[in-house]
């Protein structure tokens, strides 16, 4: 049994290592300057970048973060505050399904309620969508964290008469904070590479975007509209994106790790 687990660990990290070395080798060469400084080219013509979908992305997701942590966080609150009823564990239960449901869906569900009365593609529907996505998933992670918090501490701040949501604001979330913290980094790294929501709502453009209400360009779309095309420059740039991509979930994984290992370190002294 030892052997056979084993051998599944080992082929489990071959495949991982594979995957990573063979985008690496392919988006390698054409990782440039101004491939991540520049607009995409005019159609036929070589070069261009991603610029714009570097900056969409970022955007996207840090407007995703701001729907999503402050509802994730204050319903994580509650379900390990209050939750120990049966209005908790519907809640639990809606939140585990929904983390679920193929992300496609939460596309269509965003395009049927904001991109069809709107009448047009836009930054924040793709934002809704991916906040969607992380909701449940920072709601689970910042609940568990939570629970982590002693219940003596709890007890020693209510016993020095201090109220409970001061104790709750003051004491426990503070102590749960890097674990919070390493939840939603880990949500990021989670939307980051969403495609599917993306289509339906955010949609993508070869210009830089001009506000919240219009088409906006994200390193998923491109990478999926490079690599579809007919062009062979086209591919190569969808290979780069892709490395680009891949580093920048890579580095929210690792940056996770490693406030979650500090977090126990800490926890241990």
């Amino acid at each position: 049994m030892f052997i056979l687990t084993g051998t599944c660990t080992l082929f489990s990290l071959l495949v991982l290592f594979y995957i990573l070395g063979y985008i690496t080798v392919k988006g390698m060469g054409a990782i440039s300057i101004q491939f991540l400084t520049n607009l995409p080219a005019p159609l036929g013509e070589k070069g261009g970048g991603i610029a714009n979908a570097i900056v969409g992305s970022m955007k996207l997701v840090g407007a995703a973060l701001l729907l999503a942590v402050p509802i994730g966080v204050l319903g994580a609150v509650y379900l390990a505050e209050y939750g120990n009823n049966r209005v908790g564990f519907w809640i639990r239960y809606s939140s585990d399904l929904l983390n679920g449901i193929p992300s496609i869906v939460v596309g269509i569900f965003a395009y049927s309620i904001l991109v069809l009365p709107m009448r047009h593609f836009s930054a924040i529907s793709g934002a809704v969508a991916l906040a969607i996505i992380m909701i449940p998933f920072v709601l689970r992670n910042a609940e568990e964290f939570i629970r982590l918090v002693p219940r003596d501490v709890r007890e020693g701040a209510l016993a020095l008469g201090i109220p409970q949501w001061k104790v709750i604001l003051r004491v426990v979330l503070p102590s749960a904070s890097r674990g919070i913290l390493t939840g939603v980094v880990l949500g990021v790294s989670r939307v980051a590479g969403e495609t599917a929501p993306l289509l339906f709502t955010a949609f993508g453009n070869r210009f830089w975007d001009d506000g919240w209400m219009n088409p906006i360009a994200t390193l998923p779309t491109a990478i999926f509209t490079y690599a579809i095309s007919p062009y062979p420059d086209w591919h190569e740039q969808a290979w780069a994106a892709a490395f680009v991509l891949l580093a920048v979930v890579l580095f929210g994984n690792i940056l996770a790790r490693t406030l979650l290992q500090s977090k126990h370190e800490g926890a241990s002294h």
